[in-house]
């Protein structure tokens, strides 16, 4: 994966391209922007650009029809899944996710273990009986709260939860338990990072912008028997059976996300080997960057280690004019978009699928060089 990314030089990147650590939007493959840009201007035999292509062409049905198909290749999808590419943002779900599924008892439980599942836990209690089945919020999301199948409500019409929590660099480091529960992931900063079994969701929903595409497009995948229970009184653009019964056409889908995601599922198939193989990579990086801040004291990983994010990792120095410093000299240095969410501060590196080992390394040699320089 490395070979084909671009590289250093005295801390600018050829093709003034840099190290971009930024959370979402985030960095692209470079082969799949070199791809996209090459048929930027026309597409295939097609005279036009995809920008410009009706998404009821046969030009553009093949585009989606394939992103989709290698979606399902690439996570093993069941047929009794649906894939709907939509607009809106993972924070559209919020709303989506209990208007189309709490519909039989208007109950739902959900895990609040970071600032997005508690997003998603406030809007949906605008629409039935919520309640917060574990918390991490006390030790300020660090953790991932452990559950059991006793910690959920037996007649909740599903469990909510966020899988990578990508402000406080937490990730879930295991499925709960929900039995027949339908079990709802938000996975939006750690899709097609690493397998995920899809049998054991009920739904999963992405926002495109961290590993798959420009932003503008929200995956779901939902098992279809939890389709066509949705109220009357839904707005049609919400309704998972109305998106479902159009293939994601009902209007004009977010066509160019479309097929840029089409691309980087094309190569994580095709140029990575699949998922496992991803994860692998994924593990290496990230390991880089935990085995340095284990080894010192200079930088605190605030994060407990068996919840610590592969997608997301966050450190301090426990100096806030340190820390505002550091993210100032590492973006002059060409490591891009280091500084931590304003509700957690010091620094957080997203280090998804496209990032290239080298740009770990390149931060790791720059935390060194800064912690020397920067005595507290």
């Amino acid at each position: 994966i490395a070979e084909r990314q671009p590289r250093m030089r005295s801390g600018v990147m050829q093709m003034s391209r840099v190290y971009n650590f930024s959370a979402g939007p985030s960095m692209l493959p470079l082969p799949v922007l070199e791809r996209a840009r090459d048929e930027l201007v026309c597409y295939g035999s097609s005279g036009m650009s995809v920008m410009e292509m009706s998404h009821r062409s046969p030009e553009y049905d093949a585009i989606i029809k394939n992103a989709e198909a290698n979606l399902r290749r690439l996570m093993d999808i069941p047929e009794n899944y649906k894939v709907l590419f939509l607009q809106g943002g993972a924070s559209t779900q919020f709303a989506a996710v209990p208007l189309n599924l709490m519909n039989k008892n208007r109950k739902a439980d959900y895990i609040v273990s970071g600032q997005f599942s508690n997003k998603a836990f406030k809007e949906a209690k605008k629409f039935g009986d919520v309640v917060c089945a574990a918390s991490s919020a006390e030790d300020n999301f660090t953790y991932v709260p452990q559950t059991t199948r006793e910690s959920f409500r037996p007649d909740a019409d599903y469990v909510h939860i966020c899988f990578n929590n990508t402000i406080y660099g937490t990730k879930f480091p295991y499925i709960p338990d929900t039995g027949a529960i339908p079990l709802v992931a938000d996975m939006s900063s750690c899709i097609i990072s690493e397998p995920v079994d899809v049998r054991r969701f009920g739904l999963i929903y992405a926002g495109a912008q961290k590993n798959m595409a420009p932003a503008g497009l929200t995956v779901v995948i939902v098992r279809e028997d939890l389709i066509g229970n949705a109220p009357e009184t839904i707005p049609t653009m919400l309704d998972y059976k109305v998106m479902a019964d159009n293939d994601s056409m009902y209007n004009t889908p977010p066509c160019y996300a479309i097929y840029m995601a089409g691309l980087v599922y094309e190569w994580i198939l095709n140029e990575v080997g699949g998922l496992e193989k991803m994860k692998a990579y994924n593990e290496k990086k990230c390991g880089i960057l935990y085995d340095y801040l284990d080894s010192q004291s200079y930088y605190t990983a605030p994060v407990r280690p068996n919840c610590r994010s592969m997608m997301n990792v966050t450190f301090v120095t426990g100096d806030a004019d340190l820390d505002k410093k550091f993210a100032s000299e590492a973006s002059a240095a060409g490591l891009k978009n280091l500084k931590g969410h304003r509700s957690v501060g010091g620094m957080r590196a997203s280090i998804y699928n496209a990032m290239p080992i080298e740009g770990v390394e390149k931060l790791v040699e720059f935390m060194e060089d800064f912690a020397k320089k920067n005595p507290k």
